[in-house]
């Protein structure tokens, strides 16, 4: 956890709670937390979540790995240190995002198993849904149309997860998904948006969303 350097700093409840934002919304603000090896399908998978949820009027939004580093985390690096404030900086922004009421979803590699307990302890019990997107070394670098992991045996890239840099995997995801065993991406996505729907995070009438 980072140091807190500012002084004379103190938190301002706001007047409309987190609870009012989801009667508005018509769902629950939650997180849902992608994690998987690189090309394990991630991103893909939340893209077309997030196409299926907008389809049934909910409020979400996709925080990609790479987009992130292009903006917020531009100054942090792959070692673990950077790692785990890459995650650390995440984690605090999909906690404001699911505080607006909007149903958040991250895409990030986030290979340190202690990183995600860390940013599941700080969200309410229940807001915090962690996603394995499980996939074999194989798979994902039969997907590598990027050619990082041809890079990373080479040597070109150093910390690279799965080669030269470890991946913990969840000991107890809320839901699983292996696309070694199905890839196909509309029946992924549609895994999620059941787990959603048997959870009560969204409902369903005359195919719009209700508050529980």
């Amino acid at each position: 956890m980072a140091d807190i350097k500012s002084k004379n700093v103190y938190w301002h409840d706001g007047v409309i709670s987190k609870e009012d934002r989801e009667r508005l919304h018509k769902h629950k603000g939650i997180c849902l937390w992608y994690t998987g090896l690189s090309g394990s399908g991630k991103s893909t998978i939340a893209r077309k979540v997030e196409e299926k949820l907008y389809e049934r009027g909910i409020s979400t939004y996709v925080l990609d790995g790479d987009n992130v580093r292009h903006g917020l985390n531009k100054n942090l690096g792959f070692s673990h240190e950077d790692r785990t404030e890459n995650i650390r900086r995440i984690g605090e922004v999909s906690k404001l995002f699911a505080d607006s009421g909007i149903l958040v979803m991250t895409a990030f590699i986030s290979p340190y198993r202690s990183d995600r307990d860390m940013v599941r302890e700080s969200f309410p019990v229940g807001d915090f849904v962690e996603v394995f997107v499980d996939a074999t070394i194989e798979t994902c670098e039969n997907r590598d149309v990027k050619g990082l992991y041809k890079k990373a045996r080479a040597g070109e890239i150093k910390e690279f997860t799965g080669i030269s840099a470890p991946y913990e995997s969840p000991d107890s995801p809320e839901l699983t998904i292996n696309t070694t065993e199905d890839d196909d991406i509309n029946r992924n996505a549609d895994k999620v948006i059941k787990f959603l729907l048997e959870n009560s995070y969204i409902a369903e009438k005359n195919g719009l969303a209700t508050a529980e």
